[in-house]
């Protein structure tokens, strides 16, 4: 499961009743008159609950379901249409002044940031915010290669993951759309950086230029899903201050981050810095030019998964310089509106937790929509079918997708880089994995409650992990349902045969037989984080093991498994993985972070019934 090498494009029972009569014509009269009254109240009142709220975009969302929304689109529209034209778009270089540090070597050229811009036909003098999307995608891929393919369009045409969205959606309400090619891409000239100190610096280069244009209001928002959204991060580290937003959709926080999780490194690590530089590569004068991390940036993953704890990880600052959300909560002053997906193997729901409550915490105005999707936008009803399977996001469909999306982004961009309406509540609208939403004031909850399991009460078959060897923990049943809503922690104590090892645990309802969540980690990375220590064999270590984000239900009587093997899914197995790891149960726990939700309880709230509307349709 790899990180997006195109941004997919997207192209653009109701049942009747009849009364019984048997009772007299009198009787049936008097029934059908009073349910008639009943249903003209119930409209009545839903109505006026929308009315009440004044603008159209400021419909409550726990009111989001009563709108007459298109619910029959491939993805969510605006339920009003703007009144602005679309002018044709126009094409600009932006000039960059780089540090030293970053400058190439080779042929040389200007160091310049190419954008497509397209503006609204308002009235003279009338200024307007930008929406940019900003990637490496425009442009990209086989350079028409015999038996590779022709590349994906450039930025001068709007891509199909934000885009057209925003081009059919946001440009007649006021608001401009800019697509930018990072470095190295489309028309943009230096080298590739990969999401490096250059690539930052020219993400937020653009930003300035489009804030300071004499048709621009000053107020500049980013949005992308994968690359598209990591360019938000990068835009957010040492922001221009006309930069009021950013919508990161599944974009990950660091290189590092997205490739290891606890030093368990993943399969795709290995080629990815590489793999971007061949695919911009297109017998230019471009490729004459050269800059430093090229030659260093395909080497970290072998010098990280084989030597990390004789300090692999780092002999150069490489995943330094791409580590954002340091930078991010240090400097920016925006808001962000963070978007995942709780099935996302691409770049994994760890990066959106806890760093939504990492930006609270560092004054920062966020929100969060987190579905059982996979590495998908929110309101995409056919893609999440065919992206979704049991254990993976299937028991969640079709309610996990929002067609009011962008109702919901319409209210968090007027007022960013408009300044209407109210300030957008800061919350997490996160789906259960049966498919109920809720909504908290943060997340993991601040009443999360733990339960503390000693694998001494489970039953445990096996006492090593290897590749050839696997351990299954069961855990008792319990009388009440498990809410578990956060990231649950397994405690191992486990005894070494190498200067190495690693574990990879997946949990289950063994009673209904899908998957829950999962947790890996390498025992150089003990103790979580990016800081690998050393390993000496024969010796026993605790591994603070923590799974990636859950939000789930295990119904009472339910039992828990866990499975415990050396690799999993895409992650390589460790360099000791034939030596693997012995199990000391009497010493180890899981951790399950739980919260009690009663039926009724005002967090849970329905979302747009699209599924029944496209029935209705097609009948």
């Amino acid at each position: 499961m790899q990180e997006d090498v195109y941004e997919a494009e997207v192209l653009p029972d109701s049942e009747n009743t009849t009364l019984n009569i048997t009772l007299g014509a009198t009787l049936a009269f008097s029934i059908a008159f009073l349910l008639l009254s009943t249903n003209i109240t119930l409209e009545i009142d839903e109505n006026a609950s929308l009315e009440s709220v004044g603008e159209w975009w400021q419909v409550p969302l726990h009111d989001r379901h009563k709108m007459d929304l298109d619910l029959t689109q491939e993805r969510s529209v605006l339920p009003v249409n703007g009144t602005y034209g679309v002018l044709t778009y126009t094409e600009h270089f932006v000039s960059v002044d780089l540090p030293a540090s970053e400058e190439d070597v080779g042929f040389p050229e200007d160091d310049l940031m190419h954008v497509a811009l397209w503006l609204p036909d308002v009235p003279e003098g009338v200024k307007v915010p930008v929406i940019m999307t900003i990637h490496p995608y425009y442009d990209f891929g086989g350079e028409g290669m015999p038996g590779v393919g022709d590349d994906s369009n450039p930025n001068t045409i709007p891509d199909g993951g934000v885009g057209a969205w925003v081009y059919d959606n946001f440009i007649s309400h006021g608001y401009a759309l800019a697509q930018a090619s990072t470095f190295g891409t489309g028309k943009s000239t230096h080298c590739q950086d990969v999401k490096g100190l250059g690539e930052q610096t020219g993400i937020q280069a653009v930003v300035e230029w489009l804030g300071t244009q004499n048709w621009s209001n000053g107020n500049v928002g980013l949005m992308g899903k994968s690359y598209a959204g990591t360019t938000n991060w990068e835009a957010a580290q040492n922001p221009s201050e006309h930069l009021k937003t950013i919508v990161p959709i599944s974009g990950s926080i660091g290189v590092q981050e997205m490739f290891y999780r606890n030093g368990s490194s993943e399969a795709r690590a290995m080629g990815y810095d590489a793999a971007y530089q061949a695919a911009t590569s297109d017998l230019t004068t471009d490729e004459l030019r050269v800059c430093q991390d090229d030659l260093v940036g395909p080497l970290n993953p072998f010098s990280t998964h084989l030597w990390a704890h004789y300090g692999g990880a780092e002999w150069n600052d490489y995943w330094d310089e791409r580590r954002h959300l340091p930078d991010v909560l240090a400097n920016y002053k925006g808001s962000v509106y963070l978007v995942w997906g709780m099935q996302d193997w691409n770049v994994d729901p760890y990066h959106a937790f806890p760093t939504y409550q990492l930006m609270r915490d560092a004054g920062i105005h966020a929100r969060g929509i987190m579905g059982q999707w996979a590495h998908n936008y929110p309101d995409q009803p056919t893609t999440h079918q065919n992206a979704v399977s049991t254990g993976y996001g299937a028991e969640a469909y079709p309610e996990m997708t929002r067609m009011d999306w962008a109702v919901d982004l319409f209210a968090w961009f007027e007022y960013w880089l408009k300044g209407n309406g109210v300030m957008p509540e800061m919350h997490v609208q996160m789906q259960r994995n049966d498919g109920k939403w809720h909504v908290e004031d943060t997340w993991p909850p601040e009443d999360m409650e733990w339960e503390m399991i000693p694998l001494t009460q489970a039953t445990t078959n096996g006492e090593f992990v290897s590749s050839n060897a696997q351990s299954t923990i069961t855990f008792p049943i319990s009388d009440q349902d498990r809410f578990i809503a956060g990231l649950p922690t397994l405690h191992l104590s486990v005894s070494t045969r190498c200067d190495g090892g690693q574990i990879f645990a997946t949990m289950r309802d063994a009673t209904e037989g899908i998957r829950i969540g999962h947790a890996t980690m390498d025992v150089r990375y003990r103790d979580g984080g990016y800081e690998a220590k050393t390993v000496t064999p024969f010796s026993t270590y605790t591994m603070l093991m923590e799974f990636n984000p859950i939000d789930a239900i295990i119904p009472a009587g339910h039992e828990i498994v866990i499975e415990l093997t050396e690799s999993g899914e895409d992650y390589l197995p460790s360099p000791c993985a034939s030596f693997g790891l012995q199990l000391n149960i009497d010493d180890s726990e899981l951790g399950l972070p739980l919260i009690e939700r009663s039926d009724d309880a005002p967090e849970w709230f329905l979302v747009p019934n699209w599924w029944d509307a496209v029935e209705d349709e097609e009948e």
